[in-house]
């Protein structure tokens, strides 16, 4: 289904105009409080707001929160400890007044979608938190919404459960295709899931596009200073070292990179990746090199640190706790490891591909 929002105003959102494609997922990012919550809670007409939502062509500014066919999947996977797992699916199918057979089929249907039959008769209370969002979710799809509003669903759980979650629910919005709007705060998790992404800062809407648009072209400063910039290195030269491995020159640095017999074009590593250290680190001398520090940036749980290597510049964060063992200011010098394993590849288009 179709979603239009125009010139959406409130508390918070400042003249938002975005539009999302029938079955798309769109990931909307910013910093806290920048009204990506907000936004999710004018679709739902969960909140006030002046301007029109348009869903399937039809304007909602009139429609009752029920009427509006959109499942909401909240931060809290919000389940009821007294219902056992197929009672929680079935809640709002009951309060909707389906039939009995309906609601049954449903359930079963949903229960099979997201792998969770064998905890289908236990109570809620005792799920592990990626059991219960997976509860959450075929709750949230049990009455057939047209969309599918998801607010940072995984981000209390373990990294590698939530990441796994989140490839299961590709899958499966992929074989609904449910139209998706999702909120996170981590850009990884953003390119990982969306379609198109969309930057808010204080209620504004500043870019919308593919997560090679906003990360490789951010339309302004306050988007670049909020996807800092994933550092991007140009390819100087290659050297294909075989077993699916290549070394790389960008400016007078050799990084070696997964290859998959494509001319590469850049390189790509996220500040996170950029490891610091004021100790030189033990292990083989690959990847590895000194920078000098030429800018550090303090936020409220990370530090950004804005480094000299050998002719190039590249970008660091870490946690506020861990900067401050560095100790280290600028014109310091630190050791440096790109983790081979988070080093991103960007092939050249060969000429004729589409």
């Amino acid at each position: 289904m179709e979603i239009e929002l125009k010139n959406i105003h409130n508390f918070i959102l400042n003249g938002v105009n975005l539009g999302i494609d029938d079955g798309e997922i769109l990931v909307l990012v910013g910093r806290t409080g920048a009204g990506k919550t907000t936004l999710l809670n004018v679709i739902a007409g969960l909140v006030p707001y002046k301007g029109s939502v348009i869903i399937g062509g039809k304007p909602m500014d009139d429609v009752s929160v029920r009427e509006r066919g959109v499942g909401y999947l909240f931060q809290d996977a919000s389940l009821f400890p007294h219902l056992d797992v197929k009672s929680n699916i079935s809640y709002g199918l009951k309060a909707l007044k389906r039939p009995k057979s309906e609601i049954e089929n449903k359930v079963n249907e949903l229960i099979d979608l997201v792998r969770i039959r064998h905890i289908a008769d236990r109570y809620t209370g005792n799920l592990s938190g990626g059991e219960k969002r997976r509860v959450a979710l075929a709750r949230a799809l049990a009455p057939m919404p047209a969309i599918l509003l998801m607010d940072e669903p995984f981000g209390s759980l373990d990294s590698t459960i939530a990441r796994h979650l989140r490839m299961e629910f590709r899958r499966i919005q992929k074989k609904l295709g449910i139209t998706t709007i999702y909120v996170t705060h981590d850009l990884r998790e953003a390119e990982e899931m969306a379609h198109r992404i969309a930057v808010i800062h204080n209620g504004i809407l500043e870019q919308a596009g593919t997560p090679e648009e906003i990360f490789f072209s951010p339309k302004n400063e306050r988007v670049h200073d909020f996807v800092g910039g994933p550092n991007i290195l140009e390819c100087d030269s290659c050297k294909i070292l075989g077993h699916g491995l290549a070394e790389v020159n960008s400016g007078g640095m050799s990084i070696v990179v997964p290859y998959e017999n494509e001319e590469i074009e850049k390189i790509v590593i996220y500040p996170d990746d950029v490891y610091a250290s004021s100790d030189r680190p033990p292990g083989p001398d690959i990847n590895r090199f000194r920078g000098t520090v030429t800018k550090i940036e303090h936020f409220l749980s990370m530090t950004r640190l804005t480094l000299a290597v050998n002719g190039n510049t590249l970008v660091s964060e870490m946690p506020a706790g861990r900067f401050e063992e560095l100790n280290v200011d600028i014109g310091g010098e630190v050791f440096l490891i790109l983790k081979f394993r988070s080093v991103r590849v960007v092939s050249r288009e060969r000429p004729g591909a589409k």
